[in-house]
């Protein structure tokens, strides 16, 4: 024995040559849990810094500078009931009665003629917003926190013109001036103005656009993972077929958009920036994904759970539906969750087919200009101002709860029809 001495008794003793080698191998085990330990701190260190700088900068996006303006609505004149403030047309009609000019009059009397010069255009909408809701305010004083401008929200922030940070810090230190959470975020939609600009236009896009990519990419993926695992000849142009759709799904996404741009809009030339538009272009990212992983929690299933059901008389169709699809189905929503996660969070082909757009109203429906989220950001980022840096953040933010959400429901429904054997 090279490495051990035999003693008296005939028992094997460790020489200093093995001791030597055994402690080597040991602390490279030691050093290579090290190393993988340093390597899972490291990415939560970072994952820790970027949920942290996103919601740092998030918190002020969730917020607008207001102005409070108390309104005398019983020495106003303004007139409502709650059969006219139910009709279409309350906010015109409202404005007709001058409801502008009595806003502007009273935040003259509470702020004075130059702080009042800076509030929002539109100010006096959400005053009569607030009528048709609860028309019984109109019997009292009420007092309304009001849309400040952007110079003055800039001003508040320490950015913009000496003058106007000295009118924001004097009503900012007289109780007239504050960042309060501005719950019209996440129901107004893009806008010019980062006191005016909402989420919820590119939210309701980026869900239509995902509905439609579920329902196009998730069936005609798992469709083709079954074909090809439980049916497809093997020959050469099901391995040619297969080859194709691996790369598929390592293509570049603005591929995609390339070819959404040159198939879909030349089929349906007036849905240009339409969810139906998005979702299918997404719906080609994402089949690929879905039908490698498909396949391969078909492949999961053990064979004797087929040759079970033949031997109780099943059909081959059976065998396929009612018992290997059922047992793979947990590992196809993980395909779909990863690949839907992917076309969540993609803003290259949805360039291509025009889903930039300054839409200003949420889409109607699926053929309704819209935009998305990941779009959205894109064209926040480019504004310098710091209001609209401010709402990026918050739009991250959102983006991220919509992904989790969307993810959490996916790894549920997983979980709800996993089977084991």
């Amino acid at each position: 024995m090279s490495d051990q001495a035999i003693n008296e008794g005939g028992a094997p003793t460790r020489t200093d040559a093995f001791k030597r080698r055994l402690k080597k191998r040991y602390a490279s085990e030691r050093r290579f849990r090290l190393a993988g330990l340093s390597a899972v701190l490291f990415s939560v260190a970072v994952l820790i810094f970027l949920l942290g700088n996103m919601t740092i900068n998030g918190i002020g996006g969730f917020q607008r500078a207001e102005l409070e303006v108390p309104i005398d609505f019983p020495s106003s004149g303004i007139a409502a009931d709650a059969a006219s403030m139910s009709s279409s047309g309350a906010i015109q009609a409202l404005e007709m009665q001058g409801l502008p000019d009595i806003v502007q009059f009273y935040a003259d009397q509470a702020l004075g003629e130059e702080a009042a010069a800076e509030l929002n255009d539109h100010a006096w909408r959400e005053v009569a917003r607030a009528i048709v809701a609860d028309p019984e305010i109109i019997r009292e004083k009420h007092d309304f926190s009001l849309s400040a401008s952007a110079k003055l929200a800039a001003g508040l922030n320490g950015e913009g013109s000496q003058e106007m940070q000295a009118l924001a810090n004097r009503l900012s230190a007289e109780g007239k001036l504050a960042k309060n959470f501005d719950v019209g975020f996440l129901q107004r939609s893009d806008a010019t103005d980062p006191q005016k600009v909402g989420i919820w236009g590119a939210l309701k896009g980026s869900i239509l656009t995902m509905v439609i990519t579920l329902l196009m990419a998730f069936p005609i993926g798992v469709l083709a993972a079954l074909y090809l695992e439980e049916y497809a000849p093997k020959n050469r142009w099901t391995e040619i077929i297969e080859v194709s759709i691996n790369n598929l799904a390592a293509v570049p996404s603005i591929i995609f958009g390339l070819l959404g741009l040159a198939v879909f809009l030349w089929i349906f030339p007036n849905y240009r920036s339409a969810p139906l538009i998005g979702g299918m272009t997404l719906a080609l990212m994402t089949m690929p994904v879905i039908v490698i992983a498909g396949r391969n929690a078909i492949k999961a299933v053990p064979p004797s759970i087929r040759d079970g059901a033949l031997a109780v008389g099943a059909s081959p169709v059976q065998v396929v539906f009612h018992h290997v699809l059922p047992l793979a189905l947990p590992g196809i929503l993980t395909g779909t969750i990863i690949g839907m996660a992917r076309a969540l969070g993609e803003t290259a082909p949805l360039l291509m087919i025009g889903m930039r757009a300054f839409v200003a109203t949420p889409p109607d429906g699926f053929t309704s200009p819209a935009t998305v989220l990941p779009v959205q950001i894109f064209l926040w980022s480019d504004e310098i101002g710091r209001g609209f840096v401010e709402r990026t953040s918050a739009a991250i933010i959102v983006l991220l709860v919509f992904l989790l959400v969307m993810n959490g429901l996916a790894i549920y429904l997983r979980n709800k029809f996993e089977k084991k054997w």
